[in-house]
């Protein structure tokens, strides 16, 4: 039970973040400006690149190297795996980049709102998984302190960065016609991916022990397709190129010394 309530934690207070992060736009109902817009993204990027090293690679590899495995294969293997897996994504499910406003995926009647919604969601699945993953490997560490302090400080990291991220997905919708009750769930919604991969992830790892530094792996990977692909140029389009550079640099820092200290 008291695993259950440990897993369940970490990916409520995850979805918890979102919402709130949401729920600005019954508060606000001014637009996003572009430097905090771009603020967001750099910080999100920051937050993901020291997770998938700290909180999934370094992990992947121990494991692997626990069980009598050459470290770099499942390391190097799953982040491949899981940068296609989220390249694929990229071209199947339709989304709107709007600082660009192109438009990814297959053809769709889908509207702007809509497909404002996909493009974060799309950016919460890897998180989901990777929040999901290190719980598990915590749960499968018998609580060891290690793998606890590195999940929890993953989890913290990944729910900091979904606050602004949950706003920025809410108030352009505002601004876009959409009424403010219908943005605030249009911003739940988007984060609901992330329990949900985190718990099919969980029960995944469940059964695959074997090849858990393959998942770590995979998950770190599809969050830094995430980060190269997306996060990072949206990030240096407007005028404060450099905030956005300051600010992926600020992520990192929070994320890395909040697995470090609490480690």
């Amino acid at each position: 039970m008291s695993n259950i309530l440990y897993i369940g934690g970490g990916l409520g207070f995850i979805f918890l973040m979102t919402t709130l992060g949401s729920a600005t736009v019954l508060l606000f109902r001014r637009p996003l400006g572009a430097s905090a817009h771009t603020v967001f993204l750099g910080f999100a990027a920051g937050v993901m690149i020291a997770a998938s090293v700290w909180s999934l690679l370094i992990p992947a590899i121990d494991s692997a190297q626990a069980e009598g495995q050459i470290g770099w294969i499942p390391a190097a293997g799953g982040v491949v795996l899981g940068a296609l897996f989220l390249y694929a994504l990229d071209h199947l499910i339709p989304h709107l980049h709007p600082e660009t406003n192109a438009r990814e995926g297959v053809p769709t009647r889908f509207k702007r709102p809509t497909l404002l919604v996909l493009a974060v969601t799309l950016h919460n699945i890897p998180e989901g998984m990777a929040v999901g993953l290190s719980l598990a490997l915590a749960v499968q560490h018998g609580g060891d302190p290690v793998f606890f302090a590195s999940a929890t400080a993953l989890a913290l990291g990944i729910g900091i960065q979904n606050f602004p991220e949950g706003a920025a997905i809410s108030l352009p919708l505002r601004q876009e016609g959409v009424s403010a009750p219908k943005a605030f769930l249009a911003g739940v919604g988007s984060g609901v991916v992330e329990p949900v991969f985190g718990l099919l992830t969980v029960a995944l790892a469940a059964f695959v022990i074997p090849i858990m530094p393959w998942l770590l792996a995979f998950a770190a990977g599809a969050m830094l397709y995430v980060v190269v692909e997306e996060l990072i140029p949206e990030a240096h389009l407007s005028a404060a190129h450099h905030l956005g550079t300051a600010s992926v640099l600020f992520g990192f820092l929070v994320m890395m010394v909040l697995d470090v200290a609490l480690g």
